[in-house]
């Protein structure tokens, strides 16, 4: 990590672990975010789409930045993801955030709503204006139904406060030609894209994976700035199973949670709805790619032990979540 990236580079997109009730199981909380770190991620985004941000209420947002840093203990950069489609909404979760200790924020393109894309630059400048913290667009328009345009960034890039993009929409071509046109730094949305990004200039990834598999995610951004293509392309080979695990047949967070409780990490693997766990048929598939993976630094499958029954369907909270 440089000085010049207030983020760091191997950034987790961070689980929210529950109980089988639902409820956020705070102590799991420490724990996973303690084993991240130590095994080499320097960033943590809490409640974003990994950490079921639709899901979860503005106090428990809040608290897991608090959580967040007081575990990093200065250890990695603690950044907050999420927001909201609503920009007044959006800017009060972000000065809270701040005054919680977040490091950065990482703002979502407006989802739902589908604003010309005058609308989304008067959000993101709006919301980068309300806070002195460094600020990251993230760009994935098969979730929020709309794209960041390429004219759209370079001109979020002249804002003083937003410094960097998170892409997944996967078109190198187009990250290319930002990075040529401007100072923004880009990190990889797309785990099983971290190495060609990191091939042509992103300066590091948020991943889903990197919250079952940290190391090997070290080993690629650490050899990519050495120089060393081969050892980065042997890591990148090695973690393909893995990511078509947790990535190719439910969504992120319900197979990283499956797997994490497969292997003894966190207490539950329960999701919220309308979020479910994997019906036998996807989990299945999960644990047949499961099967092909080896040579991971920090990945012990030997005593991975699936529990369908416990990831089956979804909780409903107690308290209803993100909406005010």
């Amino acid at each position: 990590m440089t000085k010049e990236n207030p983020f760091g580079q191997v950034l987790v997109a961070l689980i929210t672990p529950f109980t089988s009730e639902g409820e956020v199981d705070w102590a799991d909380v420490e724990k996973h975010i303690d084993s991240v770190i130590s095994s080499g991620a320097d960033g943590i985004v809490v409640t974003g789409t990994t950490g079921e941000t639709s899901t979860l209420t503005d106090p428990e947002k809040i608290k897991l930045v608090e959580v967040a840093k007081s575990v990093s203990g200065g250890r990695a950069k603690i950044i907050t993801g999420g927001g909201s489609n609503e920009t007044a909404h959006a800017i009060e979760l972000y000065k809270a955030s701040e005054k919680a200790g977040a490091d950065g924020v990482m703002i979502v393109t407006p989802y739902y709503n589908k604003p010309t894309q005058s609308g989304v630059l008067t959000h993101f400048r709006m919301i980068a204006d309300a806070t002195d913290l460094p600020v990251i667009l993230y760009d994935i328009p098969g979730r929020t139904g709309i794209p960041i345009t390429y004219e759209t960034i370079l001109r979020a890039a002249k804002h003083p406060n937003i410094l960097a993009v998170k892409d997944a929409k996967g078109d190198f071509s187009e990250v290319s030609r930002v990075l040529n046109q401007t100072d923004l730094m880009y990190f990889s949305g797309d785990d099983s894209n971290v190495l060609p990004h990191l091939s042509i200039g992103a300066s590091g990834l948020i991943g889903v994976t990197v919250n079952i598999a940290p190391a090997p995610y070290r080993v690629i951004v650490d050899a990519v700035n050495a120089g060393d293509l081969a050892t980065a392309t042997a890591a990148h080979q090695a973690l393909e199973p893995l990511v078509r695990a947790a990535m190719a047949h439910v969504p992120g967070t319900v197979a990283a949670k499956y797997i994490l409780h497969g292997l003894g990490r966190i207490s539950s693997p329960r999701v919220r709805l309308p979020l479910v766990g994997p019906e036998d048929a996807e989990a299945a598939l999960i644990e047949d790619e499961l099967a092909l993976v080896s040579g991971i630094e920090g990945l012990d499958l030997s005593n991975f032990r699936p529990d369908r029954n416990a990831a089956a369907g979804g909780a409903l909270p107690k308290i209803a979540g993100a909406t005010r």
